[in-house]
């Protein structure tokens, strides 16, 4: 990657936590002011920073674009959607989401909101935390093991809450666990108020591409509730392979008549 592209990357990952100054990036970035004001510019002109009366940069609406095409682009997300709706519908109108995994962290790509007025938070696009989530440990359980050694280098085990897992070794034996049972739970590891389960999604070849959940607030449902969910939660998560699989299949042609000799 030549170095003017990367700090461009980097420009916009610092945009993604907030408005900045000129001042602020440059320092951020330990780079000259004019370097950065260089390519500040040419991130404006392609509408990927925008720049306020105050002359602070914020990220532009070319990123939302190309966020909503990337997110069009996730076939599964097309092929699960109509089953994430059912499964919404079929546990009393709770949050249903799926996530597919992007470097070292979940990110979801697609969200049936739940119908109670109590809500988990959640935003189409941005990344979870891997140690913190059902999704996370799912989408992470069967990851091959020098994969998975790079992806927990890269997780910082922030503590959510009081029972979120901060250890490597106790985040490892959580995910044995999910291997044996072929389902996670987020027993209010991320948010205090809301429990979570998780299956995978696999393709033809057994691969797990994606993790569907859902997300109860503990006001409606306790976690042996919650875990209860959980044959409806696998049994669309295997609807969606199956619609998945039809998907993959190779198209034949249908046989042609033969006319009697």
């Amino acid at each position: 990657m030549s170095q003017s592209v990367g700090r461009a990357l980097r420009i916009v990952g610092q945009l993604g936590h907030g408005p900045r100054t000129l001042d602020d990036l440059a320092q951020e970035l330990g780079v000259h002011k004019t370097t950065v004001l260089r390519l500040l510019r040419a991130l404006e002109e392609e509408r990927f920073v925008r720049r306020d009366d105050r002359h602070r940069y914020s990220l532009g609406s070319r990123l939302f674009e190309l966020g909503r095409q990337a997110l069009e682009g996730h076939g599964v997300r097309d092929v699960a959607l109509p089953h994430l709706e059912r499964l919404g519908r079929d546990t009393g109108g709770q949050a249903v989401h799926l996530a597919v995994l992007e470097g070292a962290r979940p990110v979801y790509v697609a969200k049936v909101e739940s119908t109670s007025s109590v809500r988990m938070y959640s935003e189409l696009g941005l990344p979870a935390p891997l140690h913190a989530t059902a999704v996370g440990k799912v989408l992470a359980a069967e990851l091959p093991e020098g994969r998975l050694a790079q992806v927990l280098a890269a997780t910082d085990f922030h503590p959510f809450t009081p029972r979120t897992l901060t250890d490597p070794d106790a985040y490892r034996a959580e995910l044995a666990r999910v291997r044996e049972q072929g389902w996670a739970e987020d027993a209010a590891e991320h948010e205090p108020f809301v429990n979570c389960v998780g299956a995978p999604v696999r393709d033809a070849s057994g691969t797990v591409v994606a993790a569907v959940s859902v997300s109860v607030p503990d006001v409606i449902l306790d976690l042996d509730g919650v875990r209860d969910l959980v044959p409806l939660l696998r049994a669309t998560a295997a609807a969606v392979e199956a619609d998945w699989a039809g998907r993959d299949l190779p198209r034949t042609a249908p046989p042609t008549e033969r006319t009697p000799a």
